[in-house]
């Protein structure tokens, strides 16, 4: 396994999928860059950077033919889901600028739930082995990545790239969402309208507040716990107030967990507790509202069928011309 990683293959010139949708939001961005110029904070550094990310990814593809192999096809597509964590702190440079739409989505929250589940969650289940669970089960995302692709990587590379593309693609569909629709989120708008407004169900607008004020308060729950302490950390070091609605963390891993379940059932039975801790994590720790976060499971399903329609219809271009050939026998698992 190790070294038929490293073996040579026959391979198609051109760039992978992901890298086409990855250009394509690339292009996008800059169009918007474009158009909000005078607006924006540092749009020079931006455009340079989509700039230096374009250019990269032409620099690897024409590298990868000189050394065509399932690991240097693996790089190139790590490299394209490692610049996610670029991308999404980017859409609130963006949605920055727009009126926040905070008190439309909490208003909605108060009306059907008759109250916010981001506050009265934590309050019901305040234990230590609560709050500890549902962080072990957010800090649980980006591991669940990682191992769904890997899995794929090394059992089913023939279904790599489509992986890949849905998962990336579903990612840039989420931030095209979040900075059309700038919403922070619990753990952001209510420490900006004051705690005991938010718990007296008045929410108001507040404008373009986050265009200044990014501040963000410990979230609840066991303050000495481990996970709670790692996911406080992260936070703190990459999160924005932007992409609330609806809620990727959900989607995502609602695709992650699709994605298990169509190729290896113990592989999925293995991550479920995590997907379901997760899921409940973004209204527990005050990232979410709980309709972001049904909204996330629903566009979650969609965002798996729609990005394999169009990985099918405009950007399949497979990795490799020769395909291994399978037992007769053998069942062929497609996503």
């Amino acid at each position: 396994m190790a070294l038929d990683i490293f073996k040579r293959i026959e391979t198609q010139k051109g760039l992978f999928a992901v890298e086409k949708i990855s250009l394509l939001y690339n292009a996008l961005t800059s169009i918007l860059i474009i158009c909000m110029f005078h607006m924006m904070e540092h749009p020079w550094q931006m455009l340079w950077d989509r700039a230096l990310i374009a250019a990269m990814t032409f620099a690897l593809m024409y590298l990868y033919r000189l050394a065509p192999s399932k690991f240097s096809a693996f790089v190139r597509i790590a490299v394209q889901m490692s610049l996610l964590a670029y991308w999404y702190p980017d859409t609130y440079e963006f949605n920055r600028l727009l009126p926040n739409m905070d008190h439309l989505f909490a208003s909605l929250e108060q009306l059907i739930f008759n109250g916010q589940p981001a506050i009265t969650f934590s309050e019901l289940l305040p234990q230590k082995w609560v709050s500890e669970a549902v962080n072990m089960g957010y800090f649980a995302y980006y591991p669940m990545i990682f191992l769904v692709t890997i899995f794929y990587f090394l059992f089913r590379f023939e279904l790599f790239e489509k992986v890949s593309f849905v998962l990336v693609a579903s990612f840039f569909i989420y931030y095209l969402a979040y900075i059309f629709v700038p919403v922070a989120g619990p753990q952001f708008y209510f420490p900006a309208i004051g705690m005991e407004n938010a718990l007296a169900g008045k929410f108001f607008s507040i404008g373009d507040y986050f265009n200044y004020n990014v501040e963000l308060l410990p979230g609840p729950g066991y303050a000495d716990g481990l996970f709670y302490n790692l996911v406080e950390s992260s936070q703190a070091v990459g999160e924005r107030p932007t992409a609330a609605f609806p809620s990727s963390h959900v989607g995502i891993s609602t695709i992650l967990m699709i994605m298990a379940y169509r190729v290896n059932k113990k592989f999925f039975a293995i991550l479920s507790p995590f997907y379901i801790l997760l899921c409940c994590a973004t209204v527990y720790i005050q990232a979410h509202y709980l309709i972001d976060s049904i909204a996330g499971f629903i566009s979650g399903v969609g965002l798996y069928y729609l990005s394999t329609h169009l990985y099918k219809k405009w950007f399949i271009s497979p990795m490799f011309k020769k395909r291994e050939i399978l037992p007769v026998k053998q069942k062929v698992t497609t996503i």
